[in-house]
């Protein structure tokens, strides 16, 4: 652009030094393109976003499962919370699963 001015404004002595533009008119092509282009990186940032949370939660997830392993009663009471969850969102039937262990000694006696 600088060139351009140049050659037009150099014969009468004349240096342009800025330009500014107000009104800039794109064909529509060319508007859509960048519109596809604006979304696609959009789409991108967010699919990065989402495997960042999903990293985090697998982390998280992660250090739960350890707290847990750790106590045998931890995980016996995480099971009572879940159970009083579920009975409290819907009036549903709720089976306890027993280890076998527990049912082989009953059966026995």
């Amino acid at each position: 652009m600088q060139s351009s001015l140049d050659e037009a404004t150099d014969q009468w002595g004349i240096k342009v030094e800025r330009v500014e533009i107000k009104d800039v008119r794109l064909p529509v092509q060319l508007q859509r393109a960048m519109a596809a282009e604006a979304e696609a990186a959009r789409e991108a940032r967010a699919k990065v976003i989402a495997a960042e949370g999903e990293q985090n939660a697998s982390r998280a997830l992660k250090e739960a499962a350890d707290v847990i392993a750790e106590s045998p009663a931890a995980l016996q009471l995480r099971y009572l919370q879940t159970l009083s969850n579920i009975s409290a969102e819907k009036n549903s039937t709720i089976i306890f699963p027993l280890p076998i262990e527990l049912v082989s000694g009953l059966l026995k006696k």
